[in-house]
């Protein structure tokens, strides 16, 4: 078995708290060795990393990918391509695809697909109703023995409060969390972007701050009564952020993400229609963009997701309301999270905590350290090497990214995933 040594590399590893320059050592599928004191095995090949970071590569928990039934928009290989050359080797799956994915052959597709792309690891959730449809249970226990990683309805928000707390109670049985979209559709429905002064100078349907809030107040209290584990998706509010931060006091067994949309943009990006920037939940004030990162410094948000939603040019090349919301972000997820270390609100090894071992954990992979004997996933990245983010050149099918033509500082140059390099800049 032949030997890979990664020299000279500003190894980083959030869960250890290691910050020093070595070596790492990979035999196989494994990381065999490293440290500031490792010396490469005869007969090794060599990665001289010239002093680039060497992290455990990024695990990105909320993913949409188009197939199956929407593949122009975004495949699963596509999706693996563009995850690759952002730094990602593990990625989790929304179930909303046609079919959605509520059985275990929904799962047996996705894992098939990602084996014969090769490239990052690719998990999926169940769906938490049959369909999303937001009306009966799925089979959990099924699709939590045939390896799904939570349940969420992905999209779409649990609403029917009966139905959540069935949810987590069952989901509690097995192990696994519920990933709630946490906004009450009613007050959000017909909805375009945050309520308030801009909407109404846009003539756009506001979506409010308190659609995200009601929706946190009941499920939290859900928690509380069945003792289920609960995942809040990409907040969006800072009011939203404190009530995560209180149930954590509270001792409730509740984690949350955001994603880069919510902490380097506002509703201002907006601008004049600009649909590229519109999401679900909506961009809000510069106020919550603040309280986001504000919740990310103190770990009261546990994890930093990419939120990849592609959408063709045909959704978005339309009048602001009637275009679809979401945005791509597999290869912009590591350059904007950086953009915090760079501004100084946070340590780099505690943001790529929010990256890697933050949401392994969470969804109960074996992912994201440097650990002897664990697998060789990894990342190196150039922290300081400025670029301007161009959409037109991203390995993803669609384009539409809220950063296009953003100057950012950092980005990936190898991703290796069980030791086999999966990208490599050129």
């Amino acid at each position: 078995m032949t030997a890979t040594a990664f020299v000279n590399a500003r190894l980083l590893d959030p869960a250890s708290g290691l910050d020093a320059v070595g070596t790492l050592v990979v035999e196989g599928e494994r990381i065999a060795a490293f440290g500031p004191a490792i010396e490469p095995p005869a007969g090794a090949s060599i990665v001289d990393c010239k002093g680039l970071c060497l992290a455990p590569g990024l695990v990105d928990m909320r993913v949409a990918v188009g197939e199956p039934g929407e593949e122009e928009r975004e495949t699963i290989l596509s999706a693996s391509r563009s995850a690759a050359a952002g730094g990602i080797t593990a990625l989790a799956m929304l179930p909303n695809t046609i079919p959605v994915i509520d059985d275990i052959a929904g799962l047996e597709f996705v894992a098939r697909r990602a084996r014969e792309a090769k490239l990052v690891k690719i998990f999926a959730f169940g769906a938490v109703t049959r369909g999303t449809a937001g009306s009966e249970l799925a089979e959990m226990g099924l699709l939590a023995e045939a390896g799904a990683v939570g349940f969420t309805d992905g999209l779409r928000a649990i609403a029917d409060a009966l139905l959540m707390r069935r949810a987590l109670s069952y989901a509690r049985v097995f192990g696994k969390a519920i990933f709630q979209h946490p906004e009450e559709p009613r007050l959000a429905e017909g909805g375009q972007m945050n309520e308030g002064e801009i909407a109404t100078r846009l003539g756009l349907a506001g979506i409010p701050p308190a659609a995200e809030i009601i929706m946190l107040e009941r499920d939290l209290r859900l928690v509380e009564l069945t003792g289920g584990r609960y995942h809040a998706s990409h907040l969006s509010t800072g009011e939203g952020v404190e009530l995560i931060r209180q149930a954590k006091r509270a001792g409730l067994p509740v984690t949350c993400d955001t994603a880069p949309p919510y902490f380097a943009l506002s509703e201002t990006d907006i601008g004049e229609y600009r649909t590229f920037a519109k999401l679900s939940p909506p961009l809000r004030t510069d106020a919550d963009r603040r309280e986001i990162i504000a919740g990310i410094v103190d770990g009261t948000i546990d994890a930093i997701a990419s939120d990849h939603a592609p959408q063709g040019q045909d959704a978005k090349r339309l009048p602001f309301a009637a275009a679809a919301p979401g945005v791509i972000g597999l290869e912009t997820l590591l350059p904007v999270a950086l953009e915090l270390h760079h501004k100084g609100a946070i340590g780099l090894l505690e943001l790529l905590r929010r990256l890697t071992v933050a949401p392994a954990d969470i969804l109960g992979l074996p992912l994201g350290r440097l650990q002897v004997g664990a697998a060789a996933d990894l990342v190196i990245f150039d922290l300081d090497r400025p670029w301007v983010v161009d959409a037109g050149q991203f390995r993803s099918k669609s384009k539409n990214s809220p950063f296009d033509g953003r100057p950012v500082c950092g980005r990936a140059v190898m991703t290796v995933v069980d030791g086999r390099i999966v990208y490599q800049s050129e």
